[in-house]
């Protein structure tokens, strides 16, 4: 299914690079990010993990172009983020389907604008409604789908342009459990398949250790990352959480509590973990 999902000789998944960016709304005194940097190499899923108000979100739309940063710059393979773009796709908490169309419409919506034939826009969506396990609801109103059909839907959409980042805004926080579980399995897996790079933001430990090669903890007043933490932690045992799945959400969950309790500036790096003295650090991913 790759070639019907990616057509063309061009590389999916790309490298992603956030250089010295702050940020500060206009009426704030305080700075809301301050000094990020750091690196997402291609199809790396990576996950950015703070407490509410630590600008996780306000970092996702600086990256996705929604958002100007104040100060610094964020580059996807070399190019620089000036807007929105096909290449790089936002999934937001809900999933703002159009209401008076069915899941083709939605889903195809973009491919149409773009100018895709109608015959091939057909094929592409039902290509598409098989990846993410919703065959046979092509004519249906978005509005009968339950909220993770919905959000299935959204994924569809966001695929359909062949996107080589994929920025998720907490899009399943409002799901029921198992939905949500299901649906980080299967976005994992898809990004897996295509290649595609992933940065994730959620509160969400167990979230993080699903969907993540590795966590970046933030801590606010201002904005800041302050540990990366690797999750190396097998696909089968990811899926199951079993016992390395558990290891690495007691690390994360270590690194959270440390941040939130504001420990993390006086704490010794340990193993596995890189760990900040000061507001900035510059980490760099290894391949996955």
């Amino acid at each position: 299914m790759v070639h019907a999902i990616y057509h063309g000789n061009r590389r999916p998944g790309a490298h992603v690079a956030v250089t010295g960016v702050s940020h500060r709304y206009r009426r704030n005194a305080s700075d809301a990010l301050s000094g990020i940097d750091f690196e997402v190499q291609p199809s790396e899923a990576v996950a950015l993990v703070g407490r509410s108000g630590c600008g996780k979100s306000t970092l996702l739309h600086i990256m996705s172009g929604l958002t100007t940063p104040t100060v610094g710059e964020v580059r996807i393979d070399g190019a620089l983020v000036k807007g929105p773009s096909p290449r790089w796709i936002v999934m937001f908490q809900q999933p703002h389907l159009y209401p008076w169309m069915s899941v083709e419409q939605n889903i195809g919506l973009g491919m149409k604008f773009a100018g895709g034939a109608r015959l091939q826009i057909h094929d592409r969506v039902r290509d598409l409604l098989s990846l993410v396990e919703l065959e046979g609801y092509a004519g249906r109103n978005v509005q009968d789908l339950s909220g993770g059909q919905q959000q299935r839907v959204a994924l569809a959409r966001s695929l359909a342009v062949q996107p080589e980042v994929l920025l998720l805004d907490e899009p399943f926080s409002a799901l029921d459990a198992v939905t949500r579980r299901a649906l980080q399995r299967d976005v994992r897996r898809i990004a897996v398949e295509y290649g595609i790079t992933l940065v994730i933001v959620t509160h969400d430990i167990p979230e993080a250790v699903a969907m993540a090669d590795r966590a970046l903890v933030m801590a606010s007043d201002p904005g800041r990352i302050v540990e990366n933490v690797p999750i190396e932690v097998d696909r089968q045992d990811r899926d199951r959480r079993g016992a390395e799945a558990q290891v690495a959400q007691a690390k994360l969950q270590g690194a959270f509590e440390r941040t939130v309790c504001g420990t993390a500036d006086s704490q010794l790096p340990r193993a596995g973990h890189t760990t900040l003295k000061q507001d900035t650090l510059k980490i760099v991913a290894g391949q996955r």
